[in-house]
């Protein structure tokens, strides 16, 4: 009996290390997937980063005081009044 019971136990100790063994390598393998997406997600995240500096820096050339007097002047025919046709209002 004693040899019946040290073999199934054996046989059930093998079974552990062979399902332990397979958890690992799956869980090896969805690890390695995760960390491809991670780096995926991170390229991204750069490249947008990127982006919207650039986007920032076209909008600050768009909205500069001088560009939209300049724009103001050649396309809408407007000017800056002059002091002549200035008036103060107090009260």
């Amino acid at each position: 009996m004693a040899s019946g019971v040290t073999s199934a136990w054996s046989a059930l100790l093998l079974l552990l290390a062979v399902g332990t063994a397979i958890a690992i390598v799956a869980s090896t393998h969805e690890s390695r997937g995760y960390y491809a997406m991670l780096q995926e997600t991170e390229a991204q995240r750069w490249y947008l980063e990127e982006e919207y500096s650039r986007l920032l820096l076209e909008q600050s050339t768009w909205a500069s005081h001088n560009r939209i007097e300049s724009e103001a002047q050649a396309v809408l025919g407007l000017a800056a009044p002059g002091l002549e046709q200035t008036r103060l209002v107090t009260r």
